[in-house]
């Protein structure tokens, strides 16, 4: 029987072992937060959602204005115990935040240093490791100094809180963290700024105000921060590439749907009980394409 339970709020059936559907936990800033959002179109979180549907929960833990030193004081609350969901694959997106400039009392600036550490935390807390979990981590995208100085005096600030050039230091930092600890990385930093023309171990950045106004990251961040239904789409599709090349079976097309489906003959020629179409009495599939617990 299935049941929700009061002490986590998660659906599970009594006569299996765990939760129905394993884990896909998106973490991270404003960034992530804001990419399950359908105001301005196409985002990322809900594009997953709707890829791994049937198959995977696609949870969302952004959390805006939050760096790696709030992250990591909050990450037990974001991550399930196993007892509770398998998490079975996990971004990591922060870096936004932390390159700011240390410009005011509320500061959510973290010096790279401590910002390298936070995030080897976060990706090897003993809470996240006990799942096994496919880690993928994203650098900071670029950001658009023009738009975002419009942002910041619009907020009171009398100078810049984030420069390309910092922005730049904390995103190939990011990278070799991933590359030394041997996590894919989606380097959003540097796709983006191909795209805007950058040209690679060139000093000119692309919305940089020492240079010239930048009209494809006008258009692929909405406030020279943020990025735009066109850049979550970059994001989806980098996020993909990574899967496919480091976990192919992890693809959407190649897990099969949790629950059955409608036409099981199960529902229709068993004695049409949830058992019956599932095997749920003892966790075992019922047929291809008809799996209830992932292994």
């Amino acid at each position: 029987m299935t049941r929700l339970s009061p002490k986590t709020g998660v659906l599970y059936d009594e006569n299996a072992y765990g939760p129905l559907y394993d884990l896909f936990l998106l973490l991270g800033d404003s960034i992530t937060q804001q990419a399950s959002s359908q105001e301005r179109g196409f985002g990322f979180a809900a594009a997953l959602q709707d890829a791994y549907i049937r198959k995977l929960d696609v949870v969302n833990r952004g959390l805006s204005g939050y760096n790696t030193d709030m992250a990591i004081k909050v990450l037990l609350r974001c991550i399930p115990a196993v007892t509770e969901a398998r998490m079975r694959l996990m971004t990591v997106f922060f870096g936004a935040n932390d390159s700011c400039w240390p410009t005011s009392y509320l500061n959510q600036s973290v010096p790279l240093p401590r910002y390298l550490e936070n995030l080897t935390h976060l990706m090897t807390h003993a809470k996240v490791k006990a799942h096994n979990a496919r880690i993928i981590l994203i650098t900071p995208p670029p950001i658009n100094e023009y738009m975002q100085w419009v942002v910041d005096q619009a907020k009171g600030y009398n100078q810049p809180r984030r420069t390309a050039e910092r922005t730049k230091e904390y995103a190939e930092a990011t990278r070799e963290l991933g590359e030394k600890l041997g996590v894919p990385v989606v380097d959003m930093w540097t796709v983006i700024m191909l795209k805007a023309g950058w040209e690679l171990g060139s000093s000119v950045l692309p919305g940089s105000r020492k240079f010239g106004p930048n009209p494809v990251l006008e258009e692929l961040l909405h406030d020279g921060l943020h990025l735009s239904p066109s850049g979550y789409r970059i994001l989806y599709d980098e996020v993909l590439q990574v899967i496919r090349k480091n976990w192919p079976d992890q693809l959407p097309e190649h897990l099969t749907n949790v629950l059955p489906n409608w036409d099981n003959p199960d529902w229709h020629h068993g004695d049409g009980s949830f058992e019956s179409a599932t095997g749920a009495s003892n966790g075992q599939s019922s047929g291809p394409g008809h799996k209830v617990f992932h292994t």
